[in-house]
């Protein structure tokens, strides 16, 4: 048998496994037609795709919670760890739900590529100056679309299917959900408009295309909470007694427990349902370990020691570059690191101010610091990485 013909048995066994509500490789779509014939499932391709971008391989320098994560403790929680923690996790519930778990792995590994250096209050900061530039509120979700669109592979974009990139662009695990239903009617245009929407400061909720979507996006939370929790008391921020004693006794005070339990949860109450949802009491307990860690973790101030910095930093990298591209000084480190990597579309149909935002955007912890003391106190920095 040829590799195609292999390919597509596997294909047909696969397919009569799946559910009636899962998305099948049959109706995968592209922005563009491609003319090499691939023998993998086209949601497979897309994981590949995402796998193998300077995006991806960034992961591991960016922060979750903690800043400089690998400088304190190797153990704790970086971006990396987050996001293959929901591909994981998201990929045992698809496989109960008899869903597609390429779909599932390719949305999960993709659905933060956008996140800036230093987390959600990177993300703020970048949102400010974005807005004081003319381009709009920032928000990672919608950049880590346009990183697969088009940053990616040189400025070309991955040409991911439309059900890869939904999933992306709709998986905001900040928002509570119970139940998350597919919009199975979206559109190019759905999505476009929910980007224009959210850049104009609108508060939009956009339910992913596919259920595939749906367990990616309810996914990370079941990720991140136990996690963050992990991470806190490694660090000493708080102890395992100061969780609500409702959570414990519901979910339990590990995250190996409080996983177990949640993805238990939604197996049972979304099984042989077009949806995917927790049960109302599990959903409420969470709520309450969720109001928690925002309220110990994610605000504490032992969290911020270095935000005031952090945000001048942004503030400083973005007129320093802004000012470089003006005076086309291609000698700058964002032409070198950056730019002269990019196709003649990205840099001619880019404006200067979105260019910088990309390069911000895509930056590591490590690499933004790197980049600053460059620019601030230049003796003391040697760049030697480059920053795709």
């Amino acid at each position: 048998m040829t590799l195609k013909e292999i390919s597509n048995e596997i294909s047909q066994k696969e397919a009569t496994l799946l559910s009636s509500f899962a998305t099948q490789n049959r109706d995968a779509s592209r922005i563009r037609e491609e003319k090499d014939e691939h023998h993998r499932p086209p949601f497979a391709l897309d994981r590949d795709r995402i796998l193998y971008s300077g995006a991806f391989r960034r992961y591991t320098g960016k922060t979750q919670v903690i800043y400089f994560v690998s400088l304190l403790d190797e153990q704790l929680t970086s971006r990396i760890l987050h996001t293959l923690s929901v591909a994981q996790i998201s990929k045992t519930i698809g496989r109960f739900l008899g869903l597609n778990t390429d779909l599932i792995d390719a949305v999960a590994l993709g659905h933060d590529l956008g996140h800036p250096p230093f987390g959600h209050d990177g993300e703020v900061f970048l949102s400010k100056i974005s807005q004081k530039y003319g381009l709009g509120h920032f928000h990672h979700n919608i950049q880590s679309l346009r990183v697969v669109d088009s940053i990616a592979k040189k400025g070309q974009g991955l040409n991911l299917t439309f059900q890869t990139r939904d999933g992306i662009l709709s998986h905001n695990g900040e928002v509570h959900n119970r139940r998350l239903t597919p919009d199975s009617n979206k559109t190019e245009a759905d999505l476009h408009e929910y980007i224009r929407k959210m850049e104009k400061g609108e508060t939009v909720d956009m339910m992913p295309a596919t259920l595939e979507g749906c367990v990616v996006r309810l996914t990370d939370t079941i990720a991140y909470i136990g996690q963050d929790i992990d991470d806190a008391v490694r660090i000493g921020l708080i102890k395992r007694e100061d969780l609500p004693e409702i959570a414990v006794q519901n979910l339990g005070n590990s995250t190996g427990q409080i996983i177990d339990t949640l993805v238990k949860d939604v197996v049972e109450t979304s099984y042989g349902k077009n949806y995917v949802s927790f049960s109302p009491e599990i959903s409420k307990v969470l709520l309450e370990l969720k109001k928690f860690n925002y309220r110990a973790i994610y605000k504490s101030p032992r969290l911020k020691v270095n935000h005031e910095r952090i945000e001048r930093g942004f503030e400083i990298l973005f007129e320093y570059f802004l000012r470089q591209l003006k005076k086309k000084n291609r000698d700058s480190i964002i032409y070198q690191h950056f730019l002269v990597s990019k196709s003649h579309k990205y840099l001619s149909h880019t404006e200067d101010e979105l260019k910088v935002r990309d390069f911000l955007a895509g930056m590591t912890d490590r690499y933004f610091v790197k980049v600053l003391q460059k620019i601030v106190v230049p003796q003391m920095a040697d760049l030697s990485v480059k920053n795709e």
